[in-house]
């Protein structure tokens, strides 16, 4: 039997992280444009950037129930998991492979935290939490990727226009093409497969809750 009376509580709980997830994100997105010291252009061309503003801009309407076109896309749970697949990437990927090739400290170090590691987990959980299981379909692990396909088209169209690449594994510069297309490739197989596997544990939760 469903307890009804737990919704207002659950309600005013998801609002509360909402709260948590959308202060963080925007206070870690300003903070580090206050922080940083080179061109805006070049700090909004990092996927960790977009992916932490997507973040904010998703849980803050949320968090406001905003009604109109952009909030009713936003509260897709199709949107969120992409949104869950692309900051868990952003976590996998720097904490892994990124993580200490520019030494940190004070100030800089926080907010690298905030964007790298707390904001991914904050809104991974809320996923698990919140958004709801067993409506996702196998095709839209497909779509998830096309922006970061879009990204990565975009990051190598800017660097040879500018010189500048956001990531060292897409500096064409140092790699050469052939190098950096593999990289491509990989980073691409990386966010199909963690989709897949997205949709499989929503699946397998949305399952187990029917089960309940």
């Amino acid at each position: 039997m469903i307890n009804y009376n737990n919704e207002p509580k659950n309600n005013l709980m998801k609002k509360m992280f909402e709260v948590v997830i959308a202060i963080t994100a925007w206070t870690a997105i300003v903070f580090q444009a206050y922080l940083t010291t080179g061109s805006m252009a070049n700090l909004f061309s990092y996927f960790t950037i977009l992916t932490n503003l997507l973040v904010a801009v998703c849980s803050s309407i949320l968090l406001l129930n905003i009604q109109n076109k952009t909030g009713s896309f936003f509260r897709r749970p199709s949107v969120q998991t992409a949104i869950t697949l692309y900051i868990f990437i952003v976590a996998l990927v720097y904490n892994t492979v990124l993580r200490g090739i520019v030494s940190l400290n004070g100030w800089n170090l926080f907010v690298d935290t905030l964007l790298h590691v707390v904001v991914p987990i904050l809104f991974i959980v809320y996923w698990f939490v919140y958004v709801p299981k067993g409506v996702l379909q196998w095709k839209q692990g497909v779509s998830w990727i096309y922006f970061p396909m879009a990204y990565l088209v975009y990051s190598l169209i800017r660097g040879a226009v500018f010189g500048w690449y956001p990531y060292p594994f897409l500096n064409v510069v140092t790699f050469g093409y052939p190098k950096v297309i593999l990289n491509v490739i990989i980073m691409i197989a990386v966010f199909f497969l963690a989709g897949l596997a997205l949709i499989m544990l929503d699946k397998a939760l949305g399952k187990r809750k029917k089960e309940l």
